[in-house]
């Protein structure tokens, strides 16, 4: 598979946003915040955190919250997602167990398990199934297929390595595992890969998703590089690229002489937690990292529409995010990610989740 590198991504100078509109939602969470994910259906926003709970918030139009609903399990929740009803939350995390809490009643139920950690779930669309099929994908190198009415697995597959991140869009599903694999399944025949590839960044993964419209794919990783690919290789030629982003411009550092003063420069790069496209303009997508920054971005011209100030404050970052089902509303978790290991937590550390209303600025490619 080819990769067209040669991309003018507009990073020097982007057009700043405010995030003076930004709402703070109630403070919650009592530890990082690892996932968060909106009804398709309403303004609801799940939230699952590593105190081991899933929040559930009604979000009103101004963007105001108030709680609706909590899961509860034993251990640090690292995934969450919506069923495409709206009615039920799907929960996955350190327990190896997965879980569902059903909105309205509060009820929670277990469906299966796997051997080690689960590290992705997610509803998917599985053609001819009578029930809510669930994707989970774990630490075991494995994913797994569920109904919700069972016990044991409808099917299984067996992955290359330790599933990191996992998405699912229309057909498609995305899986991606340590040592920069990426598997593709086509959710008509969920029970073999399509295909395995690697990944278009040279170092980890960190995050994956899928386009709107299944027809491709974002993948973001430590090294603040993002890439996008199509699912159709007679596409890649257009449609694939890789950039850089959520890094600081080189300093210059104190020399002895002038030659050494423009040698000795310092690059600070930034994970980058999260990719994500927007619902209703599938061009435009957003990335976000361990810098506390977000930033849209359009897919066809290659360039940035829009990027924003920290928004974590005090060196922390922005760990998780998502778009409500309609596009108004842009979700980030901000607190502390663990890239600068023990030394970098501290007291001052915030755990929080924020709502940025979308505005035409960010999310409209400029020309179309």
């Amino acid at each position: 598979m080819s990769y067209n590198n040669r991309v003018k991504t507009n990073t020097a100078a982007p057009n700043m946003g405010s995030l003076l509109k930004d709402v703070t939602l109630p403070a919650d969470a009592e530890d990082t915040i690892s996932s968060v994910s909106w009804s398709p259906v309403a303004n609801h926003l799940a939230a699952a955190s590593w105190d081991g709970k899933v929040r559930v918030y009604d979000v009103a139009a101004n963007g105001s919250a108030r709680g609706a609903a909590v899961l509860s399990v034993d251990g640090p929740v690292f995934d969450c997602d919506w069923a495409k009803d709206g009615t039920m939350v799907l929960a996955g995390g350190a327990d190896r167990k997965t879980h569902l809490l059903h909105v309205s009643t509060g009820q929670q139920m277990t469906v299966g398990a796997h051997d080690a950690p689960i590290r992705g779930v997610r509803f998917v669309d599985v053609p001819g199934s009578n029930a809510p099929i669930i994707a989970t994908g774990s630490w075991d190198r494995t994913v797994k297929f569920w109904d919700g009415r069972q016990q044991t697995p409808l099917a299984t597959l067996a992955c290359a390595e330790r599933v990191y991140s996992m998405d699912a869009k229309a057909r498609l599903l995305v899986i991606a595992t340590a040592e920069r694999h990426i598997h593709l399944v086509d959710l008509q025949n969920p029970t073999v890969f399509l295909r395995t590839v690697e990944s278009p960044i040279k170092h980890q993964t960190k995050a994956v998703a899928a386009f709107p419209d299944g027809k491709g794919w974002g993948t973001a990783s430590i090294e603040g590089r993002c890439g996008i690919n199509a699912l159709d290789e007679q596409d890649t030629s257009k449609t694939n690229f890789t950039f850089r982003c959520h890094r600081e411009n080189p300093q210059p550092q104190p020399g002895n002489n002038k030659q050494q003063r423009n040698t000795n420069t310092i690059t600070k790069v930034y994970s980058v937690n999260s990719v994500q496209f927007h619902p209703t303009r599938p061009m435009t997508f957003t990335t976000a990292g361990s810098d506390g920054t977000f930033s849209f971005w359009d897919r066809v011209a290659r360039t940035r529409l829009r990027g924003y100030p920290s928004a974590a404050g005090d060196g922390n970052a922005i760990t998780a995010t998502a778009f409500s089902h309609d596009g108004g509303f842009f979700a980030y978790a901000v607190g502390y990610d663990w890239s600068r290991g023990h030394a970098g937590n501290s007291p001052q550390v915030r755990t929080g989740l924020v709502l940025h209303p979308v505005s035409e600025e960010d999310a409209k490619p400029k020309g179309r």
